[in-house]
């Protein structure tokens, strides 16, 4: 019975699981994006979410607990400096889980999993400011135009221009 099992064992064992999940975790950090089934990609947004949100605050205690995740310096070194920078302002959700289709040798379900904010074709305006939002109607508009001159004053004119 697997009462109160809340995560997916993947069928393995926990040492396998644990290092399947930190290579996997280490490579999406490196890559930036990972095709792997939909299972593991579940269980791969479960696992690095929180050491993501945990790089936001870069201090010697939080790369000790991140370390011991993921097992490399490089991809710990690498959270905490570009990934952690371009996440900083998001509360959350820097995993997104893509649905593939099968795959040919055994049809099992696959997904891309990627970083969030390392994908232009989703976010084209991540690197731009948002605009804010502006009124439709049409408000003040500054005239250039030269004013008209008064009918009286065109026929003095004219009558001083004929004599």
């Amino acid at each position: 019975m697997r009462h109160g099992k809340k995560f997916n064992h993947l069928s393995r064992k926990t040492a396998h699981r644990k290092a399947m999940l930190a290579n996997m975790a280490c490579s999406l950090i490196e890559h930036k994006r990972i095709n792997t089934t939909v299972a593991k990609a579940k269980a791969v947004r479960q696992f690095v979410e929180p050491l993501i949100t945990k790089s936001k605050s870069d201090t010697t205690h939080n790369r000790r607990i991140v370390f011991a995740y993921l097992r490399q310096k490089e991809a710990v070194t690498e959270l905490f400096r570009e990934v952690a920078t371009k996440v900083a302002d998001r509360p959350g959700g820097y995993v997104r889980i893509i649905k593939l289709g099968n795959r040919l040798g055994d049809n099992a379900d696959m997904a891309m999993v990627e970083l969030v904010d390392y994908n232009t074709t989703y976010n084209p305006n991540s690197n731009k400011k948002k605009n804010t939002r502006r009124s439709r109607r049409g408000g003040s508009k500054a005239t250039t135009a030269v004013p008209p001159v008064p009918v009286a004053d065109k026929k003095a004119s004219n009558s001083e221009e004929e004599e």
